[in-house]
């Protein structure tokens, strides 16, 4: 799940990668459309297993702070309205799960991010957060290390 679940830079919400064309790759959309669409090289994408969120001390992987929003939330969507919320209300709640977090290179729009995000996983039934990344056949270990 974390290789093939995609975010797309100025485009909202993730997407799952479908498939892989010649100079590009197809993407469907994890909303209420399913739209499928071409992502290409010029578009930046970003696998949710390559982000990490700061803290005090070493950076987070995105995996683990979503397990631990999954723990703290027991397995359902955020309680928290993050569009009505305000920033110190964010910050609070972001808090709980993130206990360390780096208060100055953290913003409001990444914990509100990472919350909607959070709830567009869990409205798709993806909760494996912290599965076990196994190399499949053609996975070319060197690709992740970019």
């Amino acid at each position: 799940m974390q290789q093939t679940i995609l975010s797309i830079a100025g485009k909202p919400g993730l997407y799952k990668l479908v498939s892989r064309g010649k100079n590009n790759l197809i993407v469907e959309a994890l909303d209420g459309t399913h739209r499928r669409q071409p992502a290409f090289g010029t578009d930046r994408i970003t696998s949710l297993a390559d982000i990490a969120m700061f803290t005090d001390a070493d950076d987070v992987p995105l995996m683990d702070v979503l397990e631990s929003l999954k723990t703290l939330e027991d397995g359902k969507k955020s309680s928290l309205d993050f569009k009505k919320a305000s920033g110190d209300e964010l910050r609070e709640y972001f808090a709980k799960v993130l206990p360390a977090f780096d208060r100055e290179r953290v913003h409001v729009s990444d914990i509100k991010k990472l919350i909607q995000w959070y709830n567009i996983l869990i409205e798709n039934g993806i909760t494996d957060f912290k599965e076990e990344m196994k190399p499949t056949e053609g996975d070319n270990i060197a690709d992740r290390q970019e």
